[in-house]
């Protein structure tokens, strides 16, 4: 027969209030510091900005990409929501995709720690996070149906701001106007009075035998 926990027991395994508040002062320092610095700040100066020790950051965090992923997992879900929903309430849809882009871009040159991580979105993803990107591009496509030149697909959208996120990382700091063109130009080019056959997306068949060669 199974015995019933003392109630003190259970009161005990529940978080304690000033670990919460730890933590929630680590990951808001975080997110301050990534942004500023990127991910190759050192951990003591996130666990000195929060007034928190060593210790109890790696109580936390026992590895500084744990604290980087949460951080950057929080930032993106928050902006990712922001933007479907500005892109769902837009009355004009060619102003929410412009929008998006700005909003986007804008944030990324802002955020050093995105920057990095966003490089990666293409080559190495985060899967949660490009699903997120994924829906809000998919709703910003629907609502443009008849705005877009033939044959734009999602992946497009996404891999232009993938590129554009490039732009940015490149520019910003001697040129920072140079990427608002940039989305000038490419979004003029996704107009649909552009009607010109987009090159096709085919990659070279790596799986066809090579040919034999011939015996002497």
């Amino acid at each position: 027969m199974a015995v019933a926990e003392p109630e003190n027991t259970t009161r005990r395994r529940a978080p304690r209030v000033d670990a919460i508040r730890n933590r929630e002062a680590i990951i808001e320092t975080a997110a301050e510091v990534l942004a500023e610095q990127g991910t190759t700040v050192d951990v003591r100066e996130i666990a000195r900005r929060s007034g928190v020790g060593m210790g109890t950051l790696y109580r936390h965090f026992p590895k500084k990409e744990d604290l980087v992923d949460t951080v950057l997992r929080k930032e993106f879900s928050r902006w990712a929501e922001s933007a479907r929903q500005a892109a769902i309430d837009a009355e004009d849809p060619w102003a929410a995709l412009t929008d998006f882009y700005q909003q986007a871009l804008s944030g990324y040159a802002r955020h050093r720690a995105i920057q990095e991580r966003f490089a990666l979105t293409w080559s190495a993803p985060d899967l949660e996070g490009l699903h997120q990107l994924r829906l809000v591009i998919e709703e910003l496509c629907a609502r443009a149906t008849g705005l877009l030149r033939p044959g734009v697909t999602t992946d497009d959208l996404l891999l232009l701001l993938v590129s554009l996120g490039h732009a940015v990382q490149i520019t910003d700091g001697c040129r920072p106007h140079m990427w608002h063109r940039l989305l000038r130009i490419s979004l003029d080019g996704l107009r649909a009075d552009h009607r010109e056959p987009l090159p096709a997306d085919t990659a070279p068949d790596t799986h066809q035998p090579r040919p034999e060669t011939p015996k002497r």
